[in-house]
């Protein structure tokens, strides 16, 4: 089988490289977001998907809005694909691409499809404090994340499992899902089943706010914030007015009636925080201006004892 495989970020290579191994697939190009400027404006750094590309002598097309560029379009037809096969690209395809496939342009998104539809499915799950998510093959339509569903496959959620963790859980599982979508396909033996837009949910930008940290919620639900954005949008609170990135946490019960933000007590093991209800224990943290470090270092340096406040900012 003929593809061309659409994507950018590290969470795709896996399925990347199995299908330039596999003996069943030709992967025609590489179709991948521009190369931006590095965090600091310096240097372009390429993205690792199109790293092993080049090391593999595929066709790599960086279109800036892919429905805009007639020639890209037409040399995308040029190969007379069987499947187009999209995986966190990052761009609406027209409906002129997404028919160009002899079979289908087939998506691989990171939920339960028809929940969580839009670009934050991980994080939304482990925000939420979901039990379950999972991964889904559908057809690619117009509307967002709307197509026909070919394959799914749950995965279970701890109450610890972080936003890397998870994506490193569904880059391993999403070749098996892919191949298994594609020679479905491809031998007509797989049925698709409409979703049901009913239960449709969509998942929402995270802004800077977002990142914030309000000690006057429930110890979980901060807990649930900081495994959804650890070390992609880091949650960070306030101690004598500098910034403090949380990394790593954990929910402990508490009666104690102090006030939200305040240190109850601190220990080898880590910091804990009154919250509106039980308390948050720090385990790991990153001061403004310093490295990553136990949150005991930390409450040395810092100077932090029982009944300091930590604040929202």
């Amino acid at each position: 089988m003929k593809i061309v495989f659409f994507a950018t970020p590290d969470i795709a290579i896996e399925s990347f490289k199995y299908f330039i191994n596999s003996k069943d697939y030709e992967v025609c190009a590489l179709v991948t977001q521009p190369p931006k400027p590095s965090c600091r404006g310096k240097k372009i750094i390429q993205s690792k998907i199109k790293t092993i590309a080049i090391e593999n002598n595929i066709d790599i097309l960086e279109p800036k809005k892919i429905s805009k560029e007639p020639e890209l379009i037409h040399k995308l037809k040029s190969y007379k694909s069987d499947f187009f096969v999209t995986f966190a690209f990052g761009q609406i395809l027209s409906d002129e691409v997404i028919n160009i496939p002899k079979y289908a342009t087939i998506n691989l998104h990171a939920s339960l499809l028809p929940c969580y539809r839009g670009a934050n499915p991980i994080c939304e799950a482990i925000l939420n404090g979901d039990k379950k998510t999972g991964i889904t093959t559908m057809k690619t339509v117009l509307e967002l994340d709307a197509g026909d569903i070919c394959l799914q496959e749950e995965i279970l959620l701890d109450e610890e499992i972080t936003t890397p963790e998870l994506m490193s859980k569904i880059s391993s599982l999403s070749p098996a899902l892919l191949d298994k979508t594609l020679k479905g396909l491809y031998k007509g033996t797989l049925k698709t089943i409409k979703q049901d837009k009913n239960r449709a949910t969509f998942t929402k930008k995270i802004t800077k706010e977002d990142k914030q940290i309000n000690w006057e919620s429930d110890a979980q639900k901060i807990h649930n914030k900081i495994r959804a954005m650890h070390t992609i949008n880091t949650c960070h609170t306030s101690f004598n007015g500098k910034l403090v990135k949380i990394l790593k946490t954990k929910v402990i019960n508490n009666d104690n009636k102090a006030r939200c933000g305040e240190v109850l007590s601190i220990g080898k093991n880590g910091i804990s925080i009154c919250c509106a209800k039980d308390a948050l224990l720090l385990i790991s943290v990153k001061p403004e201006g310093k490295n990553e470090m136990s949150a005991y270092n930390w409450s040395l340096g810092a100077k932090i004892k029982t009944g300091d406040i930590l604040k929202s900012c």
